[in-house]
């Protein structure tokens, strides 16, 4: 680990030195990326020359030990000495943490998905909510959003939205929201009073910039048409809306919210670019795959990550077994319990492995 430790220190060095080149300072992209990179190494240096001072301490009193004459001159150095042990297991512990491998997506921005799955409108009128849910939580944690595109169902629910969130640790706790979301409740279409199941589908991507994704123009097919709403009546009267087909992936992006063709062609290519993204990472690397396909699933209501169980007031995640008896808070954007128990068992399952 020491080894390791002063390879730390040197490349701590180097990227400061890139901090100040010109040619790095004059592009932001680069600059934001060298920018978390240090930060990240800055964390491993600093703590490691904690441990390393933890280090010498604890040798100092163990010296004092053996050759103090005087007995509370030994007590002291005791002290010392355990003080230093339990600092040194700390910061052992918390290197551990800093050295795991990071997510090749942290710090990107993220774009994220919501749409109804199994129940009718029911599961529409469920997405509406994880939306004013998910919308709650990002105004707590001060992340910036943008709507990209939203698609109403006829009694107020969500066909469809796509939301752009950036802030620095977006795509570390939103990525856990990805999959299908179960509600059980008496819904407002059920006119018995009998509880039923639907289902709504998160799907979290990280953001694609173009020099990510090459997209060949001519493997595009573009078509445009008028703005629907509810039901599907003209909202407009001018071709505004976009519909565009990536043919090679056979993937399909609509955007209708902008009054201007360019803009809702712009929104569809930044949704298109982050999926063929994911696609392209889920070749790269098997895990990322698993991992999306747990997210995208069949939408079907026995397929959850989640469940929100309105009549007993109950939320759980049923992948780290976790029950909160506190779903009209949660709804209300109280998330950060599970994200954190969320982040927790990632952390555990990295250090095991």
């Amino acid at each position: 680990m020491l080894e390791r430790l002063d390879q730390f220190e040197a490349e701590y060095k180097e990227t400061l030195e890139k901090l100040s080149d010109p040619d790095i300072l004059s592009d932001q992209t680069r600059f934001a990326d060298v920018s978390r990179k240090f930060k990240a190494i800055e964390s491993i240096v600093n703590t490691s020359k904690s441990l390393k001072q933890a280090t010498e301490d604890l040798d100092t009193a163990r010296h004092l030990i053996t050759d103090a004459t005087d007995a509370s001159e030994r007590e002291l150095a005791r002290s010392v000495a355990e003080e230093a042990e339990n600092e040194i297991e700390r910061l052992e512990h918390e290197l551990q943490l800093l050295l795991i491998p990071s997510d090749p997506n942290d710090g990107r921005n993220v774009i994220v998905s919501i749409r109804g799955a199994e129940g009718g409108e029911e599961a529409n009128l469920f997405a509406r909510e994880l939306f004013d849910m998910y919308m709650h939580w990002f105004e707590s944690r001060k992340w910036k959003v943008e709507i990209l595109g939203e698609t109403s169902s006829e009694r107020g629910g969500i066909d469809e939205v796509n939301i752009l969130v950036q802030g620095e640790d977006a795509w570390g706790r939103l990525k856990f929201e990805g999959g299908p979301h179960r509600v059980q409740r008496v819904p407002v279409t059920e006119s018995s009073g009998r509880i039923h199941t639907s289902s709504a589908v998160v799907t979290v991507l990280p953001e694609a910039k173009e020099i990510d994704i090459d997209i060949d123009p001519q493997d595009l097919k573009i078509d445009v048409y008028r703005s629907t709403g509810p039901g599907g009546q003209s909202v407009n009267t001018t071709d505004s809306a976009v519909r565009v087909t990536h043919i090679p992936s056979g993937l399909v992006v609509a955007m209708q919210d902008e009054k201007s063709q360019i803009q809702n062609r712009a929104k569809a290519m930044q949704v298109l670019r982050a999926r063929l993204l994911a696609q392209e990472q889920e070749k790269q690397n098997e895990e990322l795959s698993q991992q999306r396909k747990a997210q995208v699933g069949g939408g079907g209501r026995s397929e959850k990550i989640r469940t929100y169980n309105y009549k007993e007031n109950r939320v759980t995640d049923h992948r780290i077994g976790l029950t909160l008896h506190k779903l009209d808070r949660v709804l209300l954007g109280d998330l950060d319990e599970l994200s954190d128990a969320l982040l927790a068992d990632e952390r555990t399952k990295q250090l095991s492995s």
